[in-house]
């Protein structure tokens, strides 16, 4: 329990003598709490087909070869959009206790498992603190100052604190609502993830202006270079759905790959974007494609406005918000986009107002 979080004589005495269970303990914070209260998710269950799990919980279960491993960021303005994210996929899956979360919070912060716990009560998870250090030196300044956020880069950093046992990882953005079954993103990235022996599968998208991504100096002084010898032509992917192979990542020293550009970009400003360029820098033209139905992205609008935007022509599997405009944000200030509506089903945040039975955000 965070020691900022007051407690009045009622609830020391149920703490220290009363011994309440989680659902009551649970119900006391939400009281006495001043972070954002979440309903409970419906329990959702696997199918007869799904394959069995062996017992046990944290680290050392994750190791089961049967499990889908998601990896997601806590963060205090964003825990709405994970704990959305998180129901859509649960709700989705065909065997949701085959699914493994891995979760990345600021380390010393009050965002944490919980809250995960609380809202979902069977879910499988591990939370990891991630200290800003790690990252911060390195960080330049963008043209959206969210992007500046230590956490936009724990992508990065994955293999490094994921253990070693977790072949693969499913990395999703908190602005994402997954509908459809996220085993079969998972099933389609490893086929072609070890027909490739490629480190990072996702939705590339090769219609769009890849130069712009980078200042017009970064091209003058021979830019270009760094795409030399990919197996193909670099590409625009977005980063907040990617699936990654650890073990390759860990082997072919990625993460500092990806530092080394950053540090580059701290001695002359290559690009404007926060986590996005050193990654194309690095995987460009070496990503395996997957269908463009993961990652219906841009519904945020772009990263200064943050204006309405339509779905994509096509099927759609993920709806990703990307950019300024977030469907939690505008749906609050009463202006919500037509697409925000598909959001919203997901979203078991509890209005202050509201006098239904919540769980506080610990």
């Amino acid at each position: 329990m965070p020691s900022s979080l007051p407690l009045s004589p009622f609830l020391l005495f149920f703490f220290f003598f009363a011994s309440p269970t989680d659902a009551v303990f649970s119900s006391l914070l939400a009281a006495a709490g001043d972070g954002p209260r979440f309903t409970e998710a419906p329990h959702f269950r696997n199918g007869v087909h799904c394959p069995s799990i062996s017992a046990g919980a944290g680290r050392a279960a994750a190791c089961d070869p049967s499990y889908v491993h998601i990896a997601m960021t806590l963060d205090a303005h964003y825990l709405r959009g994970s704990i959305a994210a998180v129901h859509s996929i649960l709700k989705h899956s065909s065997c949701p206790d085959t699914l493994f979360f891995h979760f990345f919070a600021p380390a010393g912060g009050r965002v944490g498992g919980s809250t995960v716990r609380s809202v979902f009560p069977a879910l499988r998870f591990e939370v990891y603190p991630f200290r800003a250090e790690l990252v911060s030196g390195l960080i330049s300044s963008s043209v959206r100052v969210a992007l500046q956020n230590p956490l936009n880069y724990v992508r990065a950093y994955l293999a490094d604190v994921i253990d070693s046992c977790v072949q693969r990882v499913v990395y999703l953005d908190s602005d994402v609502i997954v509908v459809d079954d996220v085993r079969r993103l998972w099933d389609d990235a490893a086929a072609r993830l070890d027909s490739a022996a490629a480190v990072v599968a996702a939705p590339e998208y090769c219609h769009a202006n890849f130069t712009r991504y980078f200042a017009p100096t970064f091209w003058a002084e021979g830019g270009a270079q760094a795409f030399a010898g990919r197996r193909h032509r670099p590409c625009y992917f977005n980063t907040g759905v990617m699936v990654m192979d650890l073990h390759r990542w860990r082997a072919g020293g990625y993460r500092r790959r990806i530092e080394r550009w950053m540090e580059v970009q701290r001695e002359r400003r290559i690009y404007e974007l926060g986590s996005l360029p050193p990654f194309l820098l690095v995987f460009a033209g070496e990503v395996e494609g997957l269908e463009h139905r993961w990652n219906q992205h841009g519904l945020g609008g772009d990263n200064l406005t943050g204006e309405c935007r339509r779905l994509h022509p096509g099927p759609v599997s993920l709806m990703h918000w990307s950019g300024k405009g977030k469907p939690w944000d505008r749906l609050d200030a009463g202006n919500p986009c037509p697409v925000d509506q598909l959001w919203k089903p997901y979203d078991l945040y509890v209005r202050p107002s509201s006098g239904a039975s919540s769980i506080a955000a610990t």
